[in-house]
């Protein structure tokens, strides 16, 4: 198992490339289910979590390979049905195969998910919505098992906006008989990628990135090319790690239109950021504390809330974060106080005091999010900090520690 060891206070200086969104491309890949043709994606990242579900689309009978950052995909004519517990374990976005699944064979047997420990992220949503499009499902000693004949339209109205429900519900409902209504959907910008790659495929998809999607049921669908767009997240941690470093950035192949949120928040805090087309161009000023509250797209993400909780932790001033979608995602705040970071947790909210210096330490990664913040703090801390457990951070960053060593950072990979 590989560990990051950092030398701290090093500024960043460079140029650094955001890779295609990790959120977007999953299920991207796992729509390709739906199509027995070849579908060429281009700006694919390589990834765990890709590699993952390539493994799982080979198992499920699907032709694949991957030349550079290009992905194809040939889901052929003889898929199979199950999503075996030993790779669905490892990563949670593998419950998407199941609405894919459902449409294409009018079967699927999916292991229930495992992933990354930041709390409860049930599927009963996803579940409710199939047996109202007319699945049958059974739970049966850890699987998923679903059938139908055809599945039909519906109105489908979700308690809260779920991302993965709204994905699996949009896949599902792609050769559903007649309409399907998704109220109060999800409107991440993943999931209307998602939704621009079908239509490119064919089908009849409409409202993607607003709270009400409608879904016209299609017979077939067609291959073909298309680029995943570029990752928020990864555009987001790399303007917090400028900031955090008190150095300077230019970072391309940023979804601009989509980081209104966060890089809002940012320059709440004094970070100075100028927008070129997709571009950026970010530099260190003082900081100071802000206060945060995590919520759905169009709101600031909660994957961005570790990155930002380790920026507070050397602004001036106080700040707090309030995270709404998860209940046990702030396991790397005890980690940053490892550090010498001022935090306190009560309830769903953390308090953040500003400190003049952390010192590097020893650190364990308990999910993705977590990891970056933690590599963002040894990157400001003085002395060597050791982050363990980076498996984690290869599951959603293309090559974070050579892209942040391009920029001038004082990373080296080593195993434990």
């Amino acid at each position: 198992m590989d560990k990051l060891i950092i030398e701290g206070q090093t500024p960043l200086s460079g140029h650094i490339r955001v890779s295609g969104s990790k959120n977007a491309a999953l299920p991207i890949l796992m729509s390709c289910l739906l199509i027995p043709e070849t579908v060429s994606l281009h700006d694919t990242p390589c990834l765990r979590d890709i590699f993952t579900t390539l493994e799982l689309l080979r198992l499920l009978g699907c032709s694949t390979n991957m030349e550079g950052n290009t992905v194809f995909v040939e889901a052929g004519q003889s898929l199979q049905p199950e999503a075996p517990y030993d790779l669905v374990k490892t990563m949670r976005a593998s419950i998407l195969c199941l609405g894919p699944l459902l449409a294409r064979l009018g079967q699927a047997r999916v292991a229930l998910p495992g992933g990354c420990a930041i709390g409860s992220r049930p599927v009963d949503l996803h579940l409710r919505a199939l047996k109202k499009m007319g699945a049958k499902i059974d739970l049966d000693s850890g699987y998923i098992q679903a059938r139908c004949n055809r599945l039909k339209g519906t109105h489908i109205s979700f308690d809260f906006p779920t991302v993965g429900g709204t994905e699996n519900l949009l896949m599902a409902a792609i050769f559903a008989e007649g309409e399907t209504i998704i109220e109060n959907a999800a409107r991440e910008p993943e999931i209307q990628d998602l939704a621009n790659f079908l239509i490119h495929c064919g089908a009849n998809i409409q409202g993607h990135g607003t709270n009400l999607i409608c879904i016209n049921g299609v017979n077939q669908l067609s291959g073909g090319e298309y680029r995943i767009m570029p990752d928020r997240i990864e555009a987001g941690t790399y303007i917090a790690a400028a900031a955090i470093t008190q150095g300077q950035l230019y970072l391309s192949n940023c979804p601009l239109n989509f980081m209104e949120s966060t890089i809002g928040k940012f320059c709440e805090m004094n970070v100075y950021i100028q927008k070129t087309s997709n571009n950026l161009f970010v530099q260190s000023s003082s900081m100071n504390g802000i206060d945060v509250v995590t919520k759905p797209y169009p709101g600031f993400p909660t994957d961005m809330q570790a990155q930002i909780m380790a920026l507070m932790s050397v602004s001036h001033g106080s700040g707090t974060i309030q995270e709404t979608i998860f209940e046990n995602r702030f396991m790397h705040a005890l980690e940053l106080m490892r550090l010498g970071a001022d935090i306190k947790i009560i309830g769903d909210t953390a308090f953040i005091r500003g400190c003049p210096e952390l010192k590097g330490a020893p650190l364990m990664a308990s999910d993705l999010r977590a990891s970056a913040s933690l590599v963002l703090a040894g990157m400001a801390a003085q002395g060597t900090t050791e982050v363990h457990r980076i498996y984690h951070l290869d599951r959603g960053y293309e090559s974070m520690d050579d892209k942040l060593i391009q920029a001038g950072a004082k990373i080296k990979r080593e195993k434990n």
